[in-house]
C-alpha cells in the first residue's frame, strides 16, 4: 500500500489549497489608483471609493461603491502553483 502514499499525499494537499484558495487574504477599501495589480485607475479617479478583497489564489475582486460593478484582477493559480502557494503559506 505504500506504492500510493505520494499520490494520497498529493491529492490531500491539493484539496487542502483548493480550500484555502477562496478565502480572503485582504480586504482594502481606498481610492488610490497605485495598487500593484490596478489595471483600472479611472475606478479611484476623483476620490472615487473602492473596496479591493484579495484571494489566497491570487486573484483581487474589486467593489466598485458607487454601484459601478465589480471586477476580477490577476488569474487564479490552480495545478502545482496553488499547492506550492498554498504549503508556502502554511
Amino acid at each position: 500500500m505504500s506504492q500510493y502514499d505520494d499520490v494520497v499525499e498529493r491529492q490531500r494537499l491539493k484539496l487542502e489549497a483548493e480550500e484555502w484558495a477562496g478565502k480572503v487574504k485582504s480586504v482594502h477599501a481606498h481610492s488610490v489608483s497605485s495598487m500593484w495589480y490596478d489595471t483600472r485607475p479611472q475606478d479611484t479617479a476623483e476620490g472615487k471609493n473602492v473596496i479591493d478583497i484579495e484571494y489566497n489564489n491570487g486573484t483581487v475582486r474589486r467593489e466598485l461603491l458607487n454601484g459601478g460593478g465589480t471586477f476580477i484582477f490577476g488569474k487564479a493559480a490552480t495545478g502545482q502553483d496553488l499547492i506550492d502557494n498554498y504549503v508556502r503559506a502554511s
